[in-house]
């Protein structure tokens, strides 16, 4: 798939996503009821996402807005 081009409000929630997934997965986590709400209301957000509307926006492009935003964090 050739590279799109996100919004960036779109790809910031992708982030904080990660961001926050990965704080949930920590090791030694106990009081994980705030960060599952939140990975629980960034979810709602990005599947609701105007962009997807569009026409042409196949499933891949969600994984490719994966990838990209773990490229902008720094991650695999």
């Amino acid at each position: 798939m050739e590279h799109a081009i996100f919004p960036s409000d779109l790809m910031q929630l992708q982030a904080d996503w990660h961001r926050t997934y990965e704080a949930r997965a920590a090791p030694g986590r106990t009081a994980s009821t705030v960060l599952r709400r939140r990975l629980y209301w960034l979810s709602v957000r990005l599947w609701w996402h105007p962009y997807w509307t569009g026409p042409g926006r196949m499933p891949a492009a969600r994984t490719e807005l994966s990838r990209q935003a773990r490229v902008l964090l720094g991650q695999r």
